[in-house]
């Protein structure tokens, strides 16, 4: 799929017409459109509670797939030399939005977390953006140091000293669920580019070790964890989430009850819009929907690996760490998300990519698209042959 460079509003003329990936396209449409159609169905007995308004929900939040479609349509313009080239800026930048959300006064609280920023209307979570910009920062690394990440212990130490200061703030908010997805896709795309196996198991065990202590160690991760192991044994307390969400799933058998027909949502399910969105969507859609659904994130997950791969292969490595780490993100975090609907995982608050409610992680996510477009973009141009008016310059010169 190609887009003119006659027909956009630039002053200046592209040197090449746009190429977008159909097939990514045509997924994350159709997790994107579908997603406003769950959380219209999801949200709608809380939105009428909340504000009057039984679309309220899903109205802000096609607000922000509005504006993740023009940061995503941005960053398809921006050539990726220019994301390698800012990494270091792109670090400061997510310590700064780490820090700044700690700042009293400035960071918002909800359910004793502290994770957004007060943008007037609007509150961001500082965790998405600085994941993104994280991601880059590391790609780049990867790029520049891959010798002494190959080869030395130091090369793997430097990255991991950030993914720790950013841990740290992370846990302050406090929100173990994006300091595990972050840490996660950094060992990924750094097990990609090739660190020794010796410095990625030491590394990967004491950070499983980490986890592990600090959910033992905090009161109400001990109980989120104690009630996962055992929901029915006190399923209108510890277990009120994971037993309802069970209910919802088991409702819907294999073809559901059919698309807002759902009992679940009308205030037995906790965070029906946000968290356990899935469960929403198994009720009215059965096993058979829920198929579809994973499906469609199995699909997305493959092209986006396979343009990493493809990327690697034309030794465009900035682009193939960066679309491995956007992928391990997406896949980790609707992993993750489903299995803590199904009871396979404790609970996380942890959204669904482009289904569950939350502006800031649908903005990332569709910035996080832009980018892909344009490696998709880049990687078809430097394969496509010179055209006629090209050879004649050169010929000239």
């Amino acid at each position: 799929m190609t887009v003119g460079s006659a027909t956009m509003p630039f002053p200046v003329q592209l040197k090449n017409p746009i190429r977008i990936d159909p097939v990514l396209l045509g997924i994350t449409l159709s997790l994107l459109l579908g997603g406003l159609v769950i959380l219209a169905s999801a949200s709608i007995a809380t939105a009428d509670n909340v504000a009057g308004d039984p679309f309220f929900y899903v109205g802000r939040q096609a607000v922000a797939a509005l504006l993740g479609a023009v940061a995503g349509f941005v960053c398809l313009f921006v050539p990726m030399r220019f994301w390698l080239s800012t990494g270091p800026l792109m670090l400061l930048l997510a310590f700064a939005l780490l820090t700044v959300v700690l700042v009293p006064g400035v960071g918002y609280t909800a359910n004793g977390s502290t994770r957004w920023i007060r943008l007037g209307i609007f509150n961001l979570q500082a965790s998405e953006i600085a994941r993104l910009c994280l991601m880059i920062y590391l790609a780049g690394y990867l790029v520049r140091h891959n010798k002494s990440l190959r080869e030395q212990f130091s090369g793997f130490v430097r990255p991991m000293i950030v993914l720790f200061i950013a841990s740290c703030l992370l846990l302050a908010e406090p929100d173990l669920g994006a300091a595990i997805v972050l840490v996660a896709v950094a060992f990924v795309m750094m097990f990609v580019a090739g660190a020794r196996f010796r410095d990625f198991f030491v590394f990967a065990s004491l950070a499983i070790v980490g986890a592990g202590t600090l959910a033992v160690t905090t009161q109400y991760r001990l109980e989120r964890l104690t009630g996962f192991l055992d929901p029915w044994a006190d399923p209108f307390d510890k277990g009120f989430q994971l037993t309802q969400s069970l209910i919802a799933i088991g409702r819907g058998e294999w073809f559901g009850v059919g698309l807002g027909n759902g009992v679940q949502k009308l205030f037995y399910l906790p965070d029906a819009h946000t968290d356990f969105v899935f469960a929403v969507f198994a009720e009215e859609f059965g096993l058979f929907g829920s198929l579809v659904l994973i499906a469609l994130f199995a699909a997305l997950l493959w092209r986006v690996f396979s343009l990493g791969i493809r990327a690697a292969n034309s030794e465009r490595f900035f682009e193939a760490y960066l679309a491995i780490g956007i992928g391990t993100w997406l896949g980790l975090q609707a992993f993750i998300n489903l299995g803590v609907n199904m009871g396979l995982l404790p609970t996380k608050g942890l959204t669904l990519p482009l289904i569950s409610y939350g502006r800031s992680s649908l903005i990332i996510a569709m910035m996080s698209f832009g980018i892909l477009f344009r490696i998709y973009h880049e990687l078809e141009i430097a394969g496509k042959p010179p055209s006629r008016r090209q050879k004649k310059r050169g010929s000239r010169k």
